[in-house]
This record gives C-alpha cells, sequence and structure tokens, in this order.
C-alpha cells in the first residue's frame, strides 16, 4: 500500500510542478506535514543532495524522499510517480502543440504561468534560507538566542561574497563552493553542532 501511496502522491507533485525542481519544494513541505514520510530536517537535506548531485532536483528529491519512506523499491516508486505525469503530458502536448501554436488562449495560458512559476521558485528559495539559517525550534521554545542559525548565516554570507565580489572566486566552478560547504557542514558537525 505504501508504493501505491508514494506513486499517488509523487505523480501529483510531478504533475503540477511547473517551473523546475526547486518548484517541487512547497509541495513536497506540504507532503512532508501530511504524511510524516520525512522531516523537514530531511527535506533541507533533499535539497542538499539533490542540489549537489548529477541530474533534476525534482527527481533527486523524489528518489531521496522514495528512498526514506520505503528503501529502494520506495525511491523507484517516487521516482517513477514523480515523472510519469510530466512524460504523458509532454507526449500530448507535443502531439497538439503545432496546432496550436499560435492560439490566443494558448499563449495567454503559458503567459500567465510565468509568474506562477516564478512564484513557487521564490517561495521555494525563501523556505530552504528559512529551513537553513532559522532555528524553528528554538522559535517555538522562545529561546531568543538561539534562533538564528548564526554559523550558517556567517557560512551564506561568506560564499555570497566570494561567489560574486571577490575576482579571485567569482568565476570558480560551483562544484568547488559545494565541496568547501559539505567540508564545513562536516567540520561543524564534529565539532558539537
Amino acid at each position: 500500500m505504501i508504493y501505491l501511496e508514494l506513486f499517488w502522491e509523487f505523480a501529483k507533485v510531478g504533475l503540477f510542478t511547473i517551473g523546475g525542481g526547486m518548484a517541487a519544494l512547497p509541495f513536497l513541505r506540504a507532503l512532508s506535514v501530511k504524511t510524516g514520510w520525512y522531516t523537514i530536517g530531511q527535506l533541507v537535506d533533499m535539497v542538499a543532495i539533490s542540489e549537489s548531485t548529477p541530474g533534476p532536483i525534482g527527481i533527486n528529491m523524489a528518489t531521496f524522499a522514495g528512498y526514506l519512506t520505503a528503501g529502494v523499491p520506495g525511491a523507484v516508486i517516487a521516482t517513477l510517480g514523480m515523472i510519469l505525469p510530466t512524460i504523458l503530458l509532454v507526449l500530448v502536448v507535443a502531439r497538439f502543440l503545432q496546432a496550436f501554436r499560435d492560439n490566443k488562449y494558448v499563449l495567454g495560458a503559458m503567459y500567465g504561468l510565468r509568474p506562477a512559476s516564478a512564484g513557487l521558485i521564490a517561495s521555494a528559495g525563501v523556505s530552504v534560507a528559512l529551513l537553513s539559517l532559522v532555528n524553528t525550534a528554538a522559535l517555538k521554545a522562545h529561546t531568543w538566542g538561539k534562533v538564528v542559525d548564526l554559523r550558517a548565516l556567517i557560512l551564506a554570507a561568506v560564499l555570497l561574497v566570494l561567489t560574486n565580489r571577490v575576482r579571485q572566486t567569482k568565476n570558480l566552478h560551483p562544484v568547488l563552493f559545494i565541496a568547501a560547504s559539505a567540508v564545513v557542514g562536516i567540520v561543524f558537525h564534529m565539532a558539537g553542532a
């Protein structure tokens, strides 16, 4: 039964996610709350791993979520659920696209989807930033001194400066920054983060 649920839930995410993998983040967060298959902290890990591994981010997140929920079979089922609706939709749209290419309603719908997609991606970015930089447990416990993860904030600021302002590091490949961030994360974790 869990496999059918995984397929169905990720099929819905795959069908309604417009604008790339990060646009799936609000859906995956709602799915976490609804099902309890993974925690919000694990969702942040999914984003980090999906961003640093080859392949589409949304599919990588579905694979990871499926694996957390039901092991390797769950990973396969969630991935299939995520991609199957899109494949079928693309096949149908491609078949009829030529006939409706200049249709004002189709053009209007595509124009209207752009801001919705941008909003979903912006929401995902804000969610990732809040999940990474804000300690929600401290916020709920009214422990105000520990609400902001100062080390994560400093790391984000350093990476922002290195990737945008420092001439020597500005054009380095993003994989180097990802690897360096992973090393820093390991060091922080070993130091008792």
